[in-house]
């Protein structure tokens, strides 16, 4: 029997653990798209024990706990800390088969160099553990960056934010690490949504453009876009049901925006219609930026209404949605773009895997010279970033693509502890390919596969992105 979660923890031939140990264990990390704080980073926060660093804000944590019955009061409610942490290691030691408990001793073992386990009879030796190692400098913000080894992290970013941490880390000479901007215009493509009119209003503030029509809120998008190019943005991130594709003319959006603006509702046509010209728009702005737009669709968010009214958005109640028709219409899109010579590059995240073929055969349709790679099926996002949806994305993409190109992990995070998920899909990427190896499907060209791993664990990302030229 193999002990639980030993140096070839997920490496089941030799060739898996050559590759792990040998090429992707010390490589880098790129976190090109995370949902870290950049005032945190910036003023280098520490926490105060390990609730604060590890239950704080993790909806992955708080979704499980509920499953197993905890109160609300344990988990996002005012309940002491220890007892928070209390409750998590009880639920913990039940997870059998969830990825997070994975996780969760990795992170246990990389920071806080505890080798045991954590249930209920360890919770007490485990609190008293990681709170006297949170006192070291070493983990802090900053410092639990550096001790992953991050060379450049992307936070997610609202076109009206000011950006001024960003700013003042780009000043900062004691920190390496490369903390950029990525521009989320989801509030300004969402026209369907209550608060529409008010974001104009923030988006009108920050841009001295008055938007009082569709042109002028693309004029104001662009002022932006400007902006955050100019503090080191790379990329553009998209939140969508699905990617929709309902071509209209000017003037058929023009009076779309009008009827909006007026306070009148839209049909779910018009809707869609206003989204894909916007979406358009965006699209060639990004190809002329040489930013990577990147588009997250196949989800439904904030599905109990009465927890969404207490506690809010981004806290445990998304699921999946089943895409519509989605392939077709990403490919109409995709062409839309193509067409005119203006496709960005581009990364297409499902979060449904039954989309993951589909996704494959769409993008190869869009492949050139221009870029290598140029469309990307990014890594198994969200609930499929388990060891399940790892494999399957990395088999598809090798079936129907050339994983060799492929730009790799991240880690979708509101947690600093989260880059462990990186070592979790290196183990399993060396595995993947070790078995092909192992079962006479690939030679055992020690070269190739040495450059296949440290592409895919880090060097693709830099130069898809142009982090390696900053």
């Amino acid at each position: 029997m193999k002990p639980f979660m030993d140096q070839d923890f997920l490496l089941s031939t030799e060739t898996a653990k050559t590759l792990y140990h040998e090429f992707a264990k010390n490589m880098p990390i790129v976190d090109y798209h995370c949902h870290i704080s950049p005032k945190e980073i910036a003023e280098d926060v520490r926490f105060e024990n390990i609730t604060r660093l590890w239950l704080g804000g993790d909806h992955y944590k708080w979704r499980l706990m509920r499953a197993n019955g905890i109160s609300e009061y344990y988990i996002t409610g005012d309940a002491p800390d220890k007892e928070k942490f209390e409750k998590w290691a009880q639920t913990l030691e039940l997870a059998i088969g969830n990825p997070i408990y994975h996780w969760s001793h990795l992170e246990l073992k990389r920071y806080f160099g505890y080798d045991g386990i954590l249930n209920s009879e360890t919770a007490d030796e485990v609190w008293e553990l990681c709170n006297e190692k949170l006192k070291n400098p070493d983990l802090s913000a900053r410092g639990i960056i550096k001790k992953s080894n991050v060379t450049v992290l992307c936070t997610t970013d609202d076109p009206v934010d000011s950006l001024e941490y960003h700013i003042s880390l780009s000043k900062d000479q004691t920190f390496e690490t490369k903390v950029l901007p990525a521009f989320r215009p989801d509030e300004a493509v969402n026209i369907e949504k209550p608060g529409y009119k008010a974001y104009l209003e923030k988006l009108s503030a920050v841009s001295n453009v008055k938007i009082d029509s569709f042109a002028a809120l693309c004029e104001a998008l662009k002022k932006r876009m400007e902006f955050f190019n100019n503090v080191g943005c790379k990329t553009a991130d998209h939140g969508l049901d699905f990617v929709m594709y309902y071509p209209a003319g000017e003037e058929e959006i023009d009076k779309i925006m009008e009827r909006r603006l007026e306070g009148e509702v839209l049909t779910e046509e018009e809707i869609l219609k206003f989204k894909t010209a916007l979406l358009l728009f965006l699209g060639r702005e990004y190809n002329r930026l040489n930013w990577v737009m990147q588009l997250h669709y196949g989800v439904k968010r904030d599905n109990n209404t009465r927890m969404y009214k207490i506690i809010g958005p981004n806290t445990g109640y998304d699921c999946i949605n089943n895409s519509r028709n989605s392939s077709a219409q990403l490919a109409d899109f995709l062409n839309a773009l193509d067409m005119t010579d203006e496709l960005p590059k581009t990364i297409v995240y499902s979060l449904n895997p039954v989309d993951n073929a589909a996704i494959d055969t769409v993008i190869g349709c869009f492949q050139n010279d221009s870029a290598i790679g140029k469309l990307q099926h990014g890594s198994a996002w969200w609930f499929n970033d388990n060891e399940i949806g790892m494999r399957d994305h990395l088999t598809t993409v090798c079936s129907l693509g050339m994983i060799s190109n492929f730009v790799g992990m991240l880690t979708d995070s509101r947690s600093f502890l989260s880059y462990t998920r990186h070592e979790y899909f290196r183990r399993i990427l060396c595995d993947v390919f070790g078995t092909m190896v192992e079962s006479g499907r690939f030679p055992k060209d020690m070269r190739v596969l040495k450059k296949l791993v440290e592409d895919i664990s880090y060097n693709n990302c830099m130069k898809y992105f142009g982090f390696d030229k900053l």
